[in-house]
């Protein structure tokens, strides 16, 4: 029986020919489409460099950089994770909308004051949901221009990469952005409700859930607002822990330096000491 025609896709020159691509192109973890127009500055600009906000979710944190590239790697500039709004009265729900946008507020907050823009850029002192943008002042520096860098993460509308975003805007930086990715924003309708990203902002959501999980299924409730209920939180007083958030962040953004150990670490513990010809053959 004679074999049907099999024609060669992968030929040698095409063997010959192949470019393997980079590392983490191959682990699937950077966008390299995306971070070459981020990062790539123009020439006639020199050495200006080119500020990201970096978000990026893990299960349990939300972490913020700004962040600038050289040559051979990238430089962060200022960091915040949601697991520090623990120090700010926020002890549980640290990957919900309301922490996403802390956490933007306060990598916001934390660069300008290393910058000493603090003061000159204030951004919302009061969280409204209104769409707002820095604007430059005429005597002064300008504000500091950031691009949003969401790595792998699906931009939808409703997104808490974009509620990192809108945190770091009401904070101060200069990010270009429009109100069409927010929580708030009607596809259908093409209108915007500062209202609607305003509960978000504060919690609402999470206590809507609270109470109708309540009413429906208690042991439901007891399940899934263990941390809550064990913390003594209400549906309540969820907006109040994230106002008085906001203010604790605006009034101390810069992080606790932690002193170094000496004593008993972990190096000096376990290296071997050096010895000389003579010890070491006795």
């Amino acid at each position: 029986r004679k074999m049907p025609f099999i024609k060669i896709l992968k030929s040698k020159s095409y063997h010959k020919r192949y470019q393997t691509k980079f590392r983490r192109r191959r682990e699937g973890k950077t966008d390299y489409y995306a971070r070459k127009r981020l990062i790539v500055q123009d020439k006639t600009k020199y050495n200006a460099l080119k500020y990201r906000l970096v978000v990026r979710f893990s299960n349990k944190n939300v972490i913020a950089q700004v962040v600038y590239s050289t040559i051979d790697h990238d430089v962060v500039m200022a960091q915040a994770q949601s697991s520090e709004l623990v120090n700010y009265g926020v002890q549980v729900g640290l990957t919900n909308y309301a922490s996403a946008y802390a956490t933007g507020l306060l990598v916001a907050r934390r660069a300008l004051t290393s910058l000493g823009l603090a003061d000159a850029y204030t951004g919302v002192t009061e969280a409204n949901g209104q769409m707002y943008m820095v604007e430059e002042q005429d005597d002064g520096p300008r504000p500091f221009y950031v691009l949003l860098d969401v790595g792998l993460a699906s931009t939808t509308t409703g997104a808490k990469v974009f509620a990192v975003m809108k945190g770091a805007v009401d904070g101060g930086l200069e990010i270009p952005h429009k109100n069409k990715r927010l929580a708030g924003f009607d596809s259908d309708s093409g209108k915007f409700s500062a209202e609607t990203l305003r509960h978000y902002i504060y919690g609402g959501h999470v206590a809507d859930y609270m109470n109708l999980l309540e009413k429906k299924d208690a042991d439901k409730y007891n399940s899934q607002f263990s941390r809550y209920i064990k913390a003594g939180i209400k549906a309540d007083g969820i907006e109040a822990i994230y106002k008085n958030c906001h203010k604790q962040i605006r009034a101390s953004p810069v992080a606790e330096k932690k002193e170094r150990r000496t004593e008993g670490h972990y190096v000096e513990l376990w290296r071997p000491k050096r010895r000389n010809n003579k010890q070491r053959k006795a």
